[in-house]
């Protein structure tokens, strides 16, 4: 939830801009989607042969990930359920031709 504004900021720019954002925002989950949008070009350049300067960032998400169960104690011997709450970070490049 809290990083899903900075992804739909990043969609549709081309990787120079969309590094720019991240890389000026504040926020913890800029850190991870720079990462991942540097790791999406090393996939480009390294396995797809497509050149740096013509990617653009197609589509960039912060998908609901698994959650790690745990629970709280409560009075009497009972306990309430948590939920900790994992994402996913997912990033597509394309050409500027495709």
């Amino acid at each position: 939830m809290k990083g899903r504004p900075l992804a739909r900021e990043c969609q549709g720019k081309s990787v120079a801009e969309a590094l720019k954002v991240v890389e000026f925002s504040p926020r913890k989950a800029a850190g991870i989607l720079k990462q991942t949008i540097k790791s999406a070009m090393a996939n480009a350049t390294n396995n797809a042969k497509l050149d740096v300067d013509t990617l653009v960032v197609k589509l960039c998400v912060f998908d609901e990930g698994t959650r790690m169960r745990r629970f709280w104690p409560r009075a009497r011997g009972s306990a309430s359920p948590i939920a900790r709450r994992l994402c996913h970070c997912k990033v597509v490049l394309a050409g500027l031709s495709e």
